[in-house]
């Protein structure tokens, strides 16, 4: 049998979720129910129930006051969620700017503390200074093999914390690679080739202050690495020679003739005075070669290469030079690279440990060669 409310009863709707309490009747099959709010339902007296709790939405029901109810659990009504409860999941729009379709992106290697260069820790950062996403992986170099060190998705016109590191990692980091695949989301975009360079990171640099910079990117001066500008890959670790004179002159060289050889092998003596060296590229005579690196003389102009350029098509020469004298077990052969801040140096160094471990080497006679120069054995 149904038990009847009766004025201050809890009950709730059978109909519809919520209920109130009892507050008073109307004839015999209309009962008032004043909810949360205050307000008074009219409902009829078969379309309530008395309940024990105040939650309506799962209240444990009387089962003498409804029929077909013995025995079972009511099912709980689903709770709607408030607004402010709800998740967002508006995302504003990637913004584009001006000449963004243009690829550019950078690493960037900022100090925590730089008025402590001699123990200050970096922060490495990946910049993405264009309007497309870009997938990258950053890699470095494990003896002959490669290392995955870092990927992720850089939306457009941002920077992406990398990692910190200390000056006792720069040895691991000589040799890095970068590749990058750019597109758009959710709009048409013009196909950008897939970006796949390789490069050094030039340790000494990290101890010099003069080498980071003010940036756009950053508020502290930071040390960047561009990866892409403008569309314009940085030029690989290795570099093709004759591909590159090609695309310096926009036209291919003349052929060398019998009597350009016989120049090239005469060599005036050094200036013991100067760091910079005024002969050609080689020199043979019975025991030496001498190889001056210097730019001026082993290119005609400097005109559009950097810095990074520069020092590639240097270690080439160095590379293509004990590439044709590898089979002359014994040889001699001084390279001429000048003092300068060591770049040069440092870098024909980190070949010989690790490419040419055989090899002996040692610094060359100041008084033939001044101070700036390196002879190698060939074993």
């Amino acid at each position: 049998m149904t038990k009847k409310p009766k004025i201050g009863d809890k009950v709730r709707f059978l109909s519809e979720t919520g209920g109130g309490r009892v507050t008073g009747f109307r004839g015999n099959n209309i009962v008032l129910v004043e909810d949360e709010d205050g307000f008074e339902i009219p409902t009829l007296v078969n379309e309530v129930v008395v309940v024990e709790t105040d939650d309506y939405n799962i209240a444990k029901v009387h089962t003498s006051a409804v029929p077909g109810y013995m025995n079972k659990t009511p099912k709980p009504q689903p709770v709607e969620e408030e607004p402010a409860d709800k998740p967002i999941t508006f995302k504003k729009p990637v913004e584009e700017r001006k000449g963004g379709d243009a690829l550019s992106a950078y690493l960037a290697f900022v100090p925590i503390d730089i008025k402590a260069m001699t123990t200050t820790r970096f922060e490495a950062f990946f910049v993405n200074d264009s309007n497309y996403y870009m997938q990258f992986t950053y890699m470095l170099a494990e003896g002959n093999s490669w290392k995955l060190h870092y990927t992720a998705e850089v939306e457009p016109n941002t920077k992406l914390f990398m990692e910190e590191f200390g000056k006792e990692d720069l040895n691991d980091m000589e040799r890095a690679a970068v590749q990058i695949m750019a597109y758009k989301r959710d709009k048409g975009f013009i196909l950008k080739p897939v970006i796949d360079i390789q490069f050094r990171i030039d340790a000494v640099k990290f101890y010099k202050l003069h080498t980071f910079r003010e940036n756009v990117f950053f508020e502290t001066p930071a040390l960047l690495i561009t990866l892409v500008e403008n569309d314009v890959p940085l030029r690989p670790l290795v570099i093709d020679a004759h591909q590159l004179k090609q695309s310096l002159y926009g036209q291919k060289q003349p052929a060398r003739t019998a009597s350009d050889e016989t120049q090239g092998d005469y060599v005036s003596r050094y200036d013991n005075q100067s760091s910079r060296g005024k002969a050609p590229v080689r020199h043979h005579d019975d025991s030496v070669v001498v190889v001056d690196l210097h730019a001026s003389e082993i290119l005609e102009t400097t005109n559009g290469m950097s810095s990074v350029d520069i020092l590639n098509y240097q270690l080439d020469v160095f590379r293509r030079t004990l590439e044709e004298h590898k089979n002359h077990k014994g040889q001699k052969i001084v390279f001429i690279h000048g003092k300068g801040e060591g770049v040069l140096r440092q870098a024909i160094l980190q070949e010989l440990k690790y490419k040419y471990k055989k090899y002996t080497f040692q610094d060359a006679s100041f008084q033939e060669y001044g101070y700036g120069a390196t002879q190698i054995t060939v074993r």
